[in-house]
């Protein structure tokens, strides 16, 4: 199958369909339904540009990798068929393209990006991704370590930071400058992030 309109009805998808998609278009896969990503705005690609720069050079001599969409991540891996309790247990196909992952464990990497949750997500946050807290759901799910959520419109950054199996969240806006408790000393000045207008 070569387009996603000669695939299966939504909402049943799998990891093998998202990969038979082509075309210029980019999806990502959560619970099983496909979403279209639409092409990032100016200013959101500004901030990924100083974000990326930023942890790309923190990570030097760093065993840790940052990469930028698109850049596949297969949040459940193995859990395509889980046993518990002697059942089989089906969990519907997670594969997002977060706008930043940093991934510390070269095992998790191959040929169509990171299978598992990297240690730190970045999302942009877009008015039109109605998908956006499903993502994070599905990042919380997962166990991704550290993310931070950056609202363009408020100008405002959410550290989402695993804590046990809950998540504390911080809010972090300009003039100050957002901390990474997972990457002690990477720190980003937020008026880099959002410059006033």
């Amino acid at each position: 199958m070569k387009n996603l309109a000669e695939q299966p009805e939504n909402g049943s998808y799998t990891y093998e369909d998202y990969l038979s998609w082509e075309g210029p278009e980019r999806w990502e896969l959560i619970n099983g339904y496909a979403y279209m990503l639409a092409a990032p705005t100016t200013q959101h690609q500004r901030i990924s540009m100083l974000l990326s720069a930023a942890i790309f050079d923190y990570l030097k001599d760093k065993p840790c990798e940052v990469f930028t969409a698109p850049f596949g991540v297969r949040l459940f891996p193995e859990e395509q068929e889980r046993k518990k309790k002697g059942l089989r247990i089906y969990r519907k196909g997670v594969t997002v393209q977060p706008d930043l992952s940093i991934v510390c464990d070269p095992e998790q990497l191959d040929e169509h990006g990171c299978n598992g949750a990297p240690a730190l997500v970045v999302e942009i946050l877009s008015p039109s991704n109605c998908q956006d807290q499903q993502k994070v759901n599905a990042y919380m799910m997962a166990g991704v370590r550290e993310m931070w959520i950056i609202d363009q419109k408020l100008q405002v950054v959410f550290l989402y930071l695993r804590s046990g199996k809950d998540y504390i969240i911080s809010q972090f806006d300009p003039p100050g400058a957002l901390a990474s408790p997972t990457f002690p000393g990477l720190e980003i000045d937020l008026t880099a992030i959002f410059p006033n207008e």
